[in-house]
């Protein structure tokens, strides 16, 4: 049995979390949506890496962040103090894997136990823009591996057709699930409140937090709170949304999170960076998102799918956008008007025991959840 795992083209990249340059704690499949070079390299004290570093920090017009993304990956803490491993933006960025995690996922390490140096292999991985695996390149000791990576680089087509030809995101589009009326008189109820500025959820020390960075989301939002209109809400939804998941994704929903008006605002900038919904232990639960706008009087606010090309959506008033949790999405910046949508989440019984046995995993503020049957 293999002391190293091994990945190969069509396998799933790991994900993970992992001090880079930058970020402390860099969530690394937020990078999809491009295609992404994965180096581990190891150290930079060797000359192979070094040069492998040099050959693509030349190529700045691949490595964009439109086209592709490069990460290095070193297991030397040396190579922290040196300066040729500093984050350049865009394109090119550093992980220390002093920790093993990378390294130990990647095949480029033992599994487990001790790392001595015989044990460390080094490769370069080509990943897609769903962050599978395209093409693995070992080092050679001739270090024909750099331009046998540059080349395959050079031939990829543009990163919507990397499969060979456009693919769409994986999405339910329904029109007509809440009325025009119903529409008028959410939005009404959120103008006659005023909404509440909301954050996101995050990690931390093994706590879900709410997190407030009007630079990765800007959004107010209006709770609410009377069980008549709860009850409407959740019928229009089991009618007209939980069937196509059902014949669609062969799910049955029963349970429904959070009953708010949302909008994104031109005057504050509304939007939402890249992110998916089921990644603390607050939100684990959540298995689908439902967006539904309210209006169309608005510019910018569409829902974009990065792993699936740059091509946004904008459902008609009334009309849904459901995709599940795990997907990479964002909402674009409003640049006129008010985007106001209805932002529930669905999810099973089966999820509603990990909602709760995950209630001590939340920090003080963020609210104990209990069960909400949506029939």
């Amino acid at each position: 049995m293999s002391t190293h795992n091994v990945l190969s083209a069509g396998d799933p990249a790991p994900w993970f979390k992992q001090r880079s340059f930058a970020n402390p704690n860099y969530s690394f499949d937020t990078a999809a949506g491009r295609y992404i070079v994965l180096c581990y390299f190891a150290s930079a004290a060797d000359a192979h890496a070094e040069e492998a570093i040099k050959a693509v920090q030349s190529r700045a017009e691949i490595f964009d962040d439109a086209f592709a993304s490069f990460f290095g990956v070193s297991l030397d803490p040396s190579d922290e103090s040196r300066q040729r491993f500093a984050d350049s933006y865009p394109g090119f960025r550093f992980f220390w894997d002093f920790d093993a995690t990378i390294g130990r996922l990647y095949g480029m390490l033992p599994k487990e136990g001790d790392v001595n140096a015989s044990d460390i292999r080094r490769a370069w991985f080509v990943l897609d823009p769903t962050m599978r695996v395209m093409r693995v390149i070992p080092f050679a000791d001739d270090r024909s591996d750099i331009a046998e990576l540059v080349d395959f680089m050079d031939r990829l087509p543009r990163p919507s057709h990397f499969a060979g030809f456009e693919v769409n995101a994986p999405i339910l589009i329904l029109p007509q699930v809440f009325e025009p009326e119903f529409c008028q008189m959410l939005i009404s109820l959120y103008n006659a409140d005023g909404g509440r500025e909301s954050g996101f959820m995050r990690e931390r020390d093994g706590k879900t937090v709410t997190v407030t960075d009007h630079s990765h989301k800007r959004r107010k939002d209006y709770n609410i709170a009377d069980q008549a209109l709860i009850q409407e809400t959740q019928t229009r939804i089991l009618r007209r949304v939980v069937p196509e998941i059902r014949k669609v994704h062969q799910f049955h929903v029963t349970r429904m999170e959070r009953y708010l008006v949302g909008c994104y605002s031109a005057e504050d900038g509304g939007h939402f960076e890249s992110h998916r919904d089921n990644m603390t232990s607050g939100t684990a639960h959540r298995r689908f998102a439902v967006s539904i706008n309210l209006n169309e009087d608005f510019e910018g606010g569409e829902v974009g799918f990065p792993e699936y090309g740059a091509r946004r959506y904008k459902a008609p008033a009334g009309g849904a956008v459901v995709f599940s949790c795990s997907l990479l999405h964002s909402v674009s910046r409003v640049t006129q008007g008010s985007r106001y949508a209805f932002l529930p989440f669905l999810y099973d019984d089966a999820a509603a025991k990990i909602r709760e046995a995950n209630n001590r995993f939340l920090a003080d503020g963020v609210g104990v959840y209990k069960r909400e049957k949506t029939g």
